[in-house]
């Protein structure tokens, strides 16, 4: 049987145990929603506060040089390919996950000529689904076939052009062998996309080990770069020079101050570039990115597992019979989050809040925890799942308050 002091325990043996002191967490607040937006390191303001006084306020326009403004899409890049397994040169930061993805997925359809169907799965997140909807009827002539998550090996044939996977999914925390299914998707001539949205910092991922063609995600999550934080991109290197931009501004342009009134794409990944890069939110990004690399990625992987294996017994002991669960039992199939199930699940979820514990909802009827590794503790579980079950026992969820609607849930 799980206890408090054992839980305590195993936070003094923690070897990430001294991340959790280098984020902003409001006293009191057990904070369960990393994999919606992650925490604030204590580091970033003072660090925004010299870019705005400093590389802004005094340098000013010579900060592109001076500064590194202007290499920052990829120097940044460069340092989060280290926790996703991408060697130098294949990483951009820039934009947003929805725009990147555009980009890569219409550079993938243009590497594989004549055939006509790009896949993904009913679990992917609805943007990335959105885009490839528009992107094939702004094409025409390329279908959009969308499986259920267990189907995409079985539903590969040579007429695929590519397909593209969020690596967890984002209502179950169900995890794609990424490795696994990038190898089938190559076996019938396809390329191989991902979103690592729910991955990047919650886990280490191996894009290059994986043989991955391309893959995105944002920076807001486990990567702590804030609200809006800009988003990355990664295209193997054995696709760059053929990889054309469909965006193609001036940011990817071969050189970009001579102002030719022509597009030359660039070499390597600045070509996956378009617009001025947002320096600010980049260099917030950066906090989080340099503070993730500070972490022993082994020990990141081992506590995201123990974290959610502990929640699960901690549901299951205290609240026996209450909830559903969506997410795998084997640690290798999840992420670093667990999706309980409760036909009133966004009045808990609500109810939580109201006492300080902070997970989501995600309709119709999931209620999502995540798991940050640098910051959650063992003990935090503790206390949320004491809270989740006063809640149940009391009925306090079924207050009216809780029921009222928010337009973010």
């Amino acid at each position: 049987m799980l206890t408090r002091e054992a839980l305590l325990n195993r936070d003094a043996a923690d070897p990430l145990r001294s991340f959790r002191d280098r984020f902003d967490l409001p006293d009191g607040m057990v904070y369960l929603d990393g994999n919606s937006l992650g925490a604030l390191p204590k580091d970033t303001a003072a660090r925004l506060a010299d870019v705005v006084a400093r590389e802004w306020g005094q340098d000013l326009i010579t900060s592109w040089n001076k500064n590194g403004w202007y290499e920052l899409p990829l120097t940044l890049g460069n340092k989060l390919g280290r926790l996703i397994g991408a060697a130098e040169g294949q990483v951009a930061i820039a934009d947003s996950t929805s725009i990147n993805l555009f980009k890569v997925l219409a550079a993938a359809i243009a590497l594989r000529p004549g055939r006509k169907v790009i896949i993904s799965d009913s679990g992917n997140f609805p943007t990335d689904l959105y885009m490839a909807q528009g992107l094939t009827t702004f094409l025409g002539g390329v279908d959009l076939l969308v499986v259920d998550e267990t189907e995409v090996a079985q539903s590969l044939n040579e007429n695929v052009a590519a397909v593209f996977l969020t690596e967890v999914n984002y209502r179950s925390g169900r995890k794609h062998d990424m490795a696994a299914l990038t190898q089938k998707i190559h076996e019938v001539g396809a390329l191989a996309i991902w979103d690592l949205a729910h991955s990047a910092g919650a886990f280490p991922v191996h894009l290059d080990a994986a043989g991955a063609d391309f893959a995105v995600g944002c920076g807001y999550k486990y990567l702590n770069g804030g609200p809006g934080a800009p988003a990355f991109l990664y295209i193997a290197k054995r696709h760059q020079h053929q990889a054309m931009p469909i965006l193609s501004g001036w940011m990817g342009h071969a050189a970009p101050f001579l102002f030719d009134l022509d597009y030359r794409p660039a070499d390597g990944m600045r070509r996956a570039l378009a617009g001025t890069p947002a320096i600010l939110s980049m260099r917030a990004l950066e906090v989080g990115i340099d503070l993730m690399l500070e972490a022993d990625l082994s020990a990141l992987a081992a506590k995201s597992t123990a974290l959610t294996e502990v929640f699960m017994r901690l549901v299951e002991q205290e609240c026996p019979g209450v909830f559903g669960n969506v997410t795998p039992a084997d640690p290798a199939r999840r992420g670093s989050q667990v999706c309980l199930t409760h036909a009133q699940g966004y009045a808990i979820v609500q109810a939580l809040i109201a006492r300080k514990v902070i997970p989501d909802f995600r309709a119709p009827d999931i209620l999502r925890f995540g798991f940050a590794p640098l910051y959650v503790g063992f003990a935090d579980l503790w206390d949320a799942v004491a809270h989740l079950k006063a809640i149940m026992d009391s009925g306090e969820w079924k207050e009216s308050r809780f029921a009222a609607r928010g337009s973010v849930t």
